[in-house]
């Protein structure tokens, strides 16, 4: 069911909320005419954040405008040349509000929508999804809510009894102005002639006494009533401290974790509307009990009794202030982290946000943040309360920014869009620890005050650790360091600790994340995969998964150690199959054509049990970043032989001259993929279409892969059609003998090493030739 149909249904103050959210921004009309519309466009596709969006968001309101337009031009009728003149000035609005600044539009339908979604969602107590961002509601989610309620109705039996207390002080206090006013008559009963005073002196002494016991009395019942309340305050406060423990250090910390494993490729971490609607109505609430206690203590203050009440009024304000500074501490977090491999003189950007600076009105006075890069040791001196001078390690330009306050959604935040870390100052390194395991942070520092300076907070926050390089060849070793950190770090550490060690099957779990992520396909690790992985990792020969359950892997074997017989670690050797696999085999490993992650012994003996001609495709042991194919022929040497060839692998530079695909058709020798598919069936919808014909007698050249070793002769092209040569007009095919290599010979299998570089100068030399007019064959087309 639409969702608007569902909104319109909501009713109490789901439906005040849920009107709340429109007015001259966006009015309340337009979504009722154009909820079908609103609801199918893509918004959440729009990233609000960079700057080169802000084209399809100018597309979105060209569309909304056209789409009211075409509303308005079909009212007909009396009622319908209202609305026709409404839905028309709306247009006019809209245009005039958004078209310099288009992005604010999808902000502001996005909240409008998520808003719409979570009311109907608590409302109906049904599974909804919301953008990804939540997909039920849960029963912790109902618990919080729950509480809210008892909070709300504590916060307001204090509040009536505050009152209550306040009218019997009021009262009290003109009983007391008239028990002096009793003992001044008294008083000046002396001045009178006995006989008068005698007559008039027993009954204001019967007055005064009568006065006094109801004071005394009173002031016993006062003194019950504040403590009392003090009492019921108390309880409120432990309520409210639970409630944002439940908030602060279960969700808020989960949110940011699940932040962290997005770092890794894990699923996105949720929007912060949620959390921020909590936390709104956690400082609401906390607000309205420090005024309250204020109020108790004004009222102290102004009619003081002996007792303990002074003392309980100062440490419930104490305790306020504490539960008031913590979640406003809490609250300043980093939405959109830096990138985690940061590159010298290059720009990043990052997202800060206050999660209660709408509802304190900390945007009346705008605070500005201040970006600064430290150390690992900086950052464990900040968390200690150390003293750290001010201390940077490195100087990032463009790191101050003011927090903007979006009134349509709610939310204060400072985005910094064009920060660049000019320098990096490092520190003296430990042992084998090299540039790209050293961890950074940014640190983001701000300073405000709420309730017109009665109180004022600075707030710091770190970013997710940083590794910081120079170079892109230093790239793929810090995104070690970084997934092992993100992968395994535990909440509340000390910057930046992780274990040295961990359990096998937790590793599989951050690199298959991290596979999928990184390859954007649904098809991950499998056991099988994970098995020749864990054999690689640990030199093992074993094939069974529970022999690796209980293995640990440390870090020096992830990405410090060697592997063996290898010049290049284990994470380089993965790291270089995922940027392989990303850049040129994705629908090839997304089609199950791909086996990938088998070693050469295990291909010879699934291809030896095959038909002749029979194919896979394996990742090289032996060159990071590459594949090779693996076949099963003839024995050239040894009639009725049959061996498993090897062809040297492949890496991205090959890719870049010529696909996979069109290098497997290029090869006739090749005919069924394992098991048995054939090589068209699999392959044929990406190979590259047939080269058009010569024109003005020019023919371009096209590169060809061969084998030579088994090599056929040229089909003559008036008999046999092939699918880049044209039968109509010669087409020439320029061969690139490609070196092949046995498990028999090892002279054949030089470690994979292949100069492609060379191979590339012949080819682009062969195609400058071939750029030439030729004469012989085509002096009659030449121009």
């Amino acid at each position: 069911m639409a969702v608007w149909i569902q909104a319109q249904q909501l009713q109490g103050d789901a439906l005040h909320q849920m009107q709340s959210l429109y007015g001259q921004h966006f009015p309340i009309e337009v979504r009722h005419y154009l909820s079908h519309w609103i609801e199918s466009q893509l918004w959440d596709s729009i990233d609000l954040e960079n700057p080169q969006e802000e084209f399809k968001a100018k597309r979105l309101l060209d569309s909304l405008i056209q789409e009211l337009q075409k509303k308005a031009e079909h009212q007909v009728g009396e009622d319908g040349f209202l609305l026709k003149i409404k839905l028309g000035h709306y247009a006019s609005q809209l245009k005039i509000t958004y078209d310099r600044c288009p992005l604010e539009l999808v902000r502001c339908i996005k909240h409008i929508l998520y808003t719409e979604q979570r009311l109907v969602r608590e409302a109906t107590n049904s599974i909804s999804p919301v953008g990804g961002m939540m997909d039920s509601m849960s029963q912790k989610y109902q618990q919080i809510n729950q509480a809210f309620e008892e909070l709300r109705a504590m916060t307001q039996d204090t509040d009536n009894d505050l009152r209550k207390l306040q009218h019997n002080q009021e009262y009290f206090i003109i009983q007391y102005q008239e028990s002096l006013r009793i003992q001044a008559q008294l008083t000046s009963l002396a001045n009178l002639p006995p006989a008068e005073r005698q007559l008039r002196e027993p009954s204001l002494q019967n007055k005064r006494a009568t006065v006094e016991a109801w004071l005394t009395r009173e002031a016993n019942t006062l003194q019950k009533y504040r403590l009392d309340l003090a009492e019921k305050h108390q309880k409120t406060l432990q309520m409210l401290r639970k409630q944002q423990t439940i908030i602060l250090d279960d969700e808020l910390i989960q949110w940011k974790r699940r932040q962290q494993l997005a770092g890794n490729g894990g699923p996105p971490e949720g929007g912060l509307d949620i959390l921020q609607s909590w936390c709104e109505k956690l400082a609401e609430m906390i607000w309205q009990n420090r005024q309250q206690i204020r109020r108790a203590e004004h009222l102290r203050q102004q009619l003081p009794i002996p007792g303990p009440i002074e003392e309980l009024l100062t440490d419930l304000n104490s305790t306020i202030t504490d539960i008031i500074s913590a979640l406003v501490t809490s609250t300043f977090i980093i939405e959109k982290q830096p990138p985690q491999v940061l590159k010298t003189q290059t720009k990043f950007a990052a997202t800060v946000r206050l999660l209660v600076g709408g509802r304190l009105n900390v945007h009346m006075n705008p605070p500005q943040v201040k970006a600064t890069i430290i150390s690992e040791q900086q950052a464990k001196a900040l968390l200690k309360n150390e003293n750290t001078r001010n201390d940077s390690s490195g100087e990032i330009l463009n790191n101050n920014c003011v927090m903007e306050y979006h009134q349509t959604t709610g939310t204060l935040s400072a985005h910094f869009r064009n920060m660049s870390l000019k320098r990096i100052k490092r520190s003296d390194r430990r042992g084998a620890e090299s540039v790209t395991e050293e961890k950074f942070t940014i640190l983001f520092e701000s300073q405000f005050s709420v309730g017109g300076n009665e109180l004022v907070f600075q707030v710091k926050t770190l970013s997710l650790p940083v590794v910081v390089i120079v170079h892109g060849s230093q790239d793929n070793n810090a995104t070690a360091t970084v997934l092992w950190d993100n992968a395994f770090a535990e909440p509340g550490r000390v910057p930046f600790l992780v274990p040295d060690k961990v359990l096998w099957p937790q590793l599989c779990e951050a690199i298959n994340m991290k596979y999928k992520a990184e390859v954007q396909s649904n098809r991950g690790l499998s056991e099988e995969n994970l098995v020749f992985l864990a054999q690689k990792a640990f030199t093992s020969s074993s094939i069974n998964p529970e022999d690796y359950r209980n293995m640990t892997i440390s870090w020096s074997q992830f990405n410090r150690e060697s592997l063996p017989g290898r010049n290049f670690t284990f994470w380089q050797w993965f790291d270089g199959v995922m940027e392989l696999t990303k850049k040129h085999l994705k629908p090839h490993w997304n089609d199950g054509a791909i086996l990938g992650f088998v070693n050469k012994q295990q291909a010879q003996d699934m291809l030896m049990s095959k038909p002749n001609g029979t194919f896979l495709l394996r990742f090289s042991d032996s060159e990071i970043g590459g594949i090779t194919i693996a076949w099963v022929a003839e024995n050239p040497n040894k009639a009725g032989e049959r061996m498993v060839w090897n062809l040297m692998p492949y890496t991205s530079k090959d890719f870049s001259i010529r696909s996979l695909a069109d290098r497997i058709s290029d090869l006739n020798h090749l005919l069924f993929l394992y098991p048995d598919r054939p090589k068209d069936e699999v392959f044929s919808k990406y190979y590259t279409p047939p080269l058009s014909k010569p024109v003005d007698g020019y023919v371009k050249p096209q590169i060809k892969q061969v084998v030579p070793e088994f090599t056929t002769p040229n089909p003559d092209p008036s008999s046999v059609s092939t699918p880049f040569m044209d039968q109509a007009s010669p087409a020439m095919a320029v061969g690139l003998a490609h070196s092949m290599y046995t498990p028999i010979d090892p002279t054949l299998d030089p470690e994979g090493e292949f100069d492609l570089d060379d191979t590339m100068d012949v080819a682009r030399h062969v195609e400058e030739l071939l750029r030439r007019p030729m004469e012989n064959q085509w002096s009659g087309q030449q121009s």
